[in-house]
């Protein structure tokens, strides 16, 4: 996390606390607090919380830039957004249609949600996807976050796909890149395409903007969605035989 300890030591100085009496207010050691303001100490998110309650500020004024470059995880990110908008975490839950004991486990890190489910979270915090996501978008994130949403242990989606436990959570870590053909596996037992894994965020949604509304209407179409559906989970042959299904068909309503 990229902390502004110089912001803390003009909000310091601008209410007229010595580090001592800041240090007390905030219930910190008078050594630590000096290194925090001197950017010798990066301090945890908990530490921010209580600098923030003692100089009566919003938290976000002790950080650099935006919230995606700030290291922070996805649990910190929505609980410093929702604590900047004044939401209890019954309110974000509700409003957001997840339950508390989900919402609350996703502030403490122990499970990712489904990007549905961020998506409802950023729409009541007012924020763009980018501002949660951040490195959260990547291949490991994703792959984790689907697994997650089918109640899948690393071991058993490594089961379904023939591949090792370990290279699951190297993955998932983003210390390795999977190969097409590991993708392509992974793919098919989560029952999306390979571009799910390798698109980036908001790539779908631009993809979408550039085209004319009526063929955007239709895609948007239950029944275009169905077909889609089904077309997603073929093998390269089975695609081919549908491709030269209508190929043929097509011919045939010209003759």
């Amino acid at each position: 996390m990229i902390l502004r300890g110089e912001q803390i030591r003009a909000f310091r100085e601008e209410r007229g606390y010595t580090l001592q009496e800041l240090a007390k207010r905030a219930k910190l050691s008078l050594s630590y607090l000096s290194e925090i303001e001197r950017g010798s100490k990066r301090p945890s998110l908990k530490t921010i919380d209580k600098l923030a309650a003692a100089l009566n500020v919003a938290k976000t004024q002790f950080i650099k830039g935006d919230l995606t470059d700030t290291g922070l995880s996805l649990g910190d990110k929505i609980r410093m957004l929702r604590s900047e908008k004044n939401l209890s975490l019954q309110e974000l839950a509700r409003k957001a249609g997840i339950s508390l004991s989900y919402l609350s486990e996703i502030e403490r890190g122990t499970v990712y949600p489904a990007v549905s489910t961020l998506k409802r979270i950023v729409e009541v915090l007012g924020v763009p996807p980018a501002a949660l996501m951040g490195q959260e978008g990547t291949l490991g994130h994703k792959l984790k976050a689907l697994r997650e949403e089918y109640g899948l242990t690393q071991a058993q989606l490594a089961s379904m796909a023939g591949v090792t436990a370990g290279l699951i959570g190297q993955i998932e870590q983003g210390k390795v890149q999977p190969s097409l053909k590991t993708l392509e596996k992974l793919s098919d037992v989560m029952g999306v395409t390979p571009c799910y894994f390798i698109m980036e965020q908001g790539a779908v949604d631009q993809v979408l903007n550039m085209m004319n509304p009526e063929l955007r209407d239709l895609l948007m179409d239950p029944r275009v969605q169905s077909v889609l559906s089904l077309v997603s989970n073929l093998n390269e042959k089975e695609l081919q035989f549908i491709l030269n299904f209508i190929k043929l068909f097509k011919k045939s309503e010209l003759s």
